[in-house]
């Protein structure tokens, strides 16, 4: 496992992913509690995020009916952080828990909330909840690394991950293009493409 000191030093590293026109490069579905299975394609579903993932089981206590909560029905994760943290090993990054890894800036200043990314086929959109590490986490890639995403500088980034929703259902596949699709509205960036 990296110690701190590996960890920040990978900032600039981290920093450099793209801003508008990122990549897909995993989905990983979990079926049960503990399981993870690596996809090639995924179908993105308006009721139930990825089909066949567990989101849908899982009572949340953020959310108003103790439900699944419909602002967490993805996550997505930057690839870089999580092959820094795992050692390239994909089946140690799919321990992060997360759906989606992808090779994209998804810090806040850059995705925030109300986001929409096109990928594939579909459309999702980054939420307002933060996605934080926890316990799993820290048991997986030791303690730096759970201090390192929680880091100022971590939060800032979502080196953790992001929340997302399916707004347009459809199929993703690894490799596929991700476009940013930026509003025109006064004070906010140009579209992106």
């Amino acid at each position: 496992m990296l110690t701190s000191v590996d960890l920040e030093g990978s900032l600039d590293h981290l920093r450099a992913a793209p801003v508008d026109n990122g990549t897909l490069e995993m989905i990983v579905r979990r079926p049960a509690i503990g399981e993870r299975e690596i996809l090639d394609e995924g179908t993105l579903d308006l009721a139930v995020g990825l089909v066949g993932d567990n989101w849908k089981d899982k009572p949340s206590s953020s959310s108003a009916d103790g439900k699944a909560h419909p602002d967490k029905q993805l996550t997505v994760m930057n690839v870089r952080c999580a092959a820094l943290v795992a050692g390239d090993d994909r089946d140690r990054m799919a321990q992060a828990g997360d759906q989606l890894y992808v090779d994209l800036d998804i810090g806040i200043a850059n995705l925030p909330a109300g986001t929409r990314l096109a990928i594939g086929t579909a459309v999702i959109e980054m939420t307002e909840p933060a996605h934080t590490g926890c316990q799993k986490f820290r048991a997986r890639f030791g303690a730096d690394a759970l201090r390192f995403v929680q880091s100022p500088e971590g939060k800032a980034l979502r080196l953790r991950g992001a929340n997302a929703r399916v707004v347009t259902p459809g199929v993703v596949r690894q490799g596929d293009r991700i476009s940013v699709l930026r509003s025109d509205a006064p004070g906010s960036r140009a579209a992106g493409g």
